[in-house]
């Protein structure tokens, strides 16, 4: 399971190593994310950009921000404001990259240079072979992922969405990579 770190520390730190190595090579950065409300870290060049990057990515994975419109708002945002060229990278688990409409990723995969980074976590690609307890609201929920039937429905969940987003990424020319949560960052 997760022993290393979960995937909104590991997005943010893969998010910081992409945002130093592209201030390295001379790149503007920004940052945007799925608000109708937060406007996006508008695009600086150097350590002062990189430092608002980075600030807005601490805020925004530190805690789930109050008024979150999903990926596919945001990705509708990098639609509209990336020129043409652009390099964009995109931290999502599967299940949020899977909901994005197909053209939606047509329409950023033929505008610039995408690569998606799809979070999971150990747990997620390799479940134990035993009963396994998940804190709920107020309660336990007890999976008893010995069971065939169990462990049908846990690849139902995550296995399904991955290949979906793989395959919507892929027809639409835009890379993607997974990342886990016990992996290096960089």
């Amino acid at each position: 399971g997760t022993r290393v770190r979960s995937k909104s520390p590991q997005a943010a730190r893969a998010g910081a190593v992409a945002v130093w190595s592209a201030t390295a090579e001379g790149d503007r950065v920004a940052a945007l994310r799925g608000s109708g409300i937060e406007p996006p870290v508008a695009p600086a060049s150097g350590t002062r950009g990189a430092l608002r990057v980075l600030h807005a990515l601490s805020r925004w994975y530190s805690a789930m921000p109050e008024e979150d419109a999903g990926l596919g708002v945001a990705i509708d945002h990098a639609r509209r404001l990336l020129r043409p060229g652009s390099r964009l990278l995109v931290l999502a688990d599967a299940a949020s990259a899977a909901a994005v409409p197909a053209r939606d990723w047509a329409a950023v995969g033929a505008h610039c240079d995408a690569l998606v980074l799809l979070l999971d976590d150990p747990v997620e690609r390799s479940p134990p072979w035993a009963r396994l307890g998940f804190v709920q609201g107020e309660g336990r929920v007890d999976l008893d992922l010995a069971s065939e039937a169990q462990r049908a429905r846990w690849r139902d969940a995550f296995d399904a969405p991955r290949d979906t987003a793989v395959q919507q990424l892929r027809r639409a020319g835009i890379g993607v990579e997974s990342l886990s949560s016990n992996a290096a960052s960089d």
